[in-house]
């Protein structure tokens, strides 16, 4: 069974402001699953706000002060990028969060074969010190280090097709060797990291893979980068959890992208990554929402996601 973590609050985040990462997007993304009758066939897993010994497992003391300072202070923006913040949005940042480590639990536990966690705020771009581009905390980094600490898993496999690169994500792990990280994205774009000859550093070396592609890149490239360079990594690395940064933007007609993925593409990149979390992880593989802001795409690409996790 797919677990799905989808809790309303999250789209209590930026409720009322005009901005690209709307509430809209939770809406159309679940409304999109129970058109499609995924929803009511998936395993539901609850929210719960996550600790700060938690969220201390990625980030720095001082930033989560600074953070949740700032919301609670009623600014409009983080003080330390460009993210867009309002009353609701720490409440929002730490269940987004807590719901993907519940989801975590429930794929480790056998309770479901692979999950997927429809939360807002995204958080690819956040670092260990610094929220930004949407992003308050990072929850994919947040997953694969509870992972590591909750369940005993060794090594974490993260692959991210956000039309935007994962540069919070890269630099939390960029010199460990228990996290690979993969990245296909427009270049250039925001946030300008994301060159191919960024892999890793220290012990960390050769576990970071970047491949920028120019406006207008679509399957032909993201799913050769799969194919020919981390299907051949991934049999070195041999993950024993697999993470996906599914960022939808990447898909024709993002308001914020210029590649040209189709849900078909989405559906064949998914099937090529559930191959890798076969293979070596048990099947073992959480999912979780990170861009997508052409309202109607995100909801199909979504939705042909989650049914190809599904099965």
């Amino acid at each position: 069974m797919t677990a799905l973590s989808a809790d309303p609050i999250c789209r209590e985040h930026l409720t009322g402001r005009h901005h690209p990462e709307t509430p809209e997007r939770f809406d159309a993304v679940v409304e999109a699953l129970r058109d499609s009758g995924s929803f009511d066939r998936m395993l539901p897993v609850g929210s719960r706000a996550i600790t700060e010994e938690e969220m201390l497992l990625c980030h720095t003391s001082e930033y989560l002060r600074v953070a949740q300072r700032d919301v609670e202070s009623g600014q409009a923006y983080l003080s330390t990028g460009d993210t867009d913040i309002d009353g609701s949005s720490w409440r929002a940042a730490i269940h987004a969060a807590g719901g993907v480590l519940d989801a975590v639990d429930a794929v480790m536990d056998g309770r479901a074969r692979n999950a997927f966690c429809a939360v807002r705020p995204p958080g690819h771009h956040a670092t260990a010190s610094r929220g930004m581009g949407f992003c308050l905390l990072n929850n994919i980094a947040l997953a694969a280090r509870y992972a590591q600490r909750r369940h005993g898993v060794e090594r974490v496999l993260i692959v991210d097709w956000d039309v935007h690169h994962g540069n919070g994500t890269q630099e939390i792990f960029y010199r460990d060797p228990s996290v690979f990280f993969f990245s296909t994205h427009q270049w250039p774009l925001y946030p300008g990291t994301g060159r191919a000859d960024e892999t890793g550093a220290g012990a960390g070396q050769g576990t970071t893979m970047n491949f920028p592609f120019p406006a207008g890149s679509g399957r032909r490239e993201i799913l050769s980068a799969v194919e020919d360079a981390l299907i051949p990594a991934a049999n070195g690395f041999r993950p024993d959890l697999v993470l996906i940064s599914a960022g939808f933007d990447s898909r024709i007609g993002d308001p914020l992208g210029r590649f040209t993925l189709t849900d078909e593409d989405f559906e064949d990149l998914t099937r090529r990554v559930m191959e890798m979390a076969d293979r070596h992880a048990g099947g073992r593989l959480v999912s979780m929402l990170e861009g997508g802001y052409n309202i109607e795409g995100l909801a199909s690409a979504a939705a042909a996601h989650v049914k190809v996790l599904m099965g």
